[in-house]
């Protein structure tokens, strides 16, 4: 039990920072710092992106996640590749026997000491952002609560890059930007919904009202209310 209630305060904090944080790939290195938090197996963690047919990595906890990208993008085999053309989950427990990436496998399991890894695209319905990964230390084996853990984080960073690039679009300032972040995780604290969601909620907030968005979300940052919405 005491897992799941670190598990769940984690989450929250997250939520929190990833509302609050203007920057992309702050927000991306948190989510990858996360992982390791969250999962008690996870020793790297990394987000890795298919920029222009070849794999790059964002962010990661240390150099295993990108040593492995790389020997992913060498030889052409891996579960990066796989989760990216295949758009689904991939988990290998095993990896000294698994057999999809008979060369990449044992490569990793031998050179850089790690057992298994998850391979989870973060997504949402008309964009995909790149695949969050993870790896365990020879002998460790994820399991189903594991994966349930690492696409609830995807989830989670797939909303939070998409109300990011909303913002964007919306051609706010630094400050602006920041403040609405502010608030955003504010509502996704008070509601327990994710970050599109809570950002939708301050645009309809701010239709509502008349006011521009970054008055509403200066307003619930500074006094800390939610207004009703019939």
């Amino acid at each position: 039990m005491s897992g799941v209630v670190h598990r769940m305060g984690v989450f929250k904090e997250l939520a929190q920072a990833l509302g609050e944080t203007p920057d992309e790939e702050q927000k991306v290195t948190l989510a990858v710092h996360a992982a390791t938090s969250l999962v008690e197996l996870c020793c790297h963690a990394g987000f890795t992106v298919n920029d222009q047919g070849g794999l790059s990595t964002r962010a990661s906890s240390d150099d295993v996640v990108r040593r492995a990208n790389e020997l992913q993008q060498e030889l052409g085999e891996g579960p990066c590749l796989d989760v990216m053309r295949e758009l689904d989950t991939v988990v290998a427990p095993d990896l000294a026997a698994d057999r999809r990436w008979p060369v990449w496998a044992p490569r990793v399991h031998d050179d850089l000491k790690v057992g298994s890894m998850i391979s989870v695209l973060v997504y949402t319905g008309t964009q995909s952002y790149g695949a969050l990964s993870m790896y365990a230390h020879r002998g460790g084996r994820f399991d189903a609560d594991d994966v349930a853990i690492a696409q609830t984080l995807a989830v989670q960073l797939a909303a939070v890059l998409t109300t990011s690039r909303e913002i964007d679009q919306l051609g706010m300032a630094l400050h602006s930007r920041t403040i609405i972040g502010q608030a955003t995780g504010l509502v996704m604290g008070r509601f327990g919904v994710d970050a599109s969601q809570a950002f939708d909620y301050l645009r309809r907030v701010s239709s509502h009202s008349n006011q521009k968005l970054v008055e509403v979300a200066r307003t619930v940052v500074s006094t800390g209310d939610l207004p009703d919405l019939v």
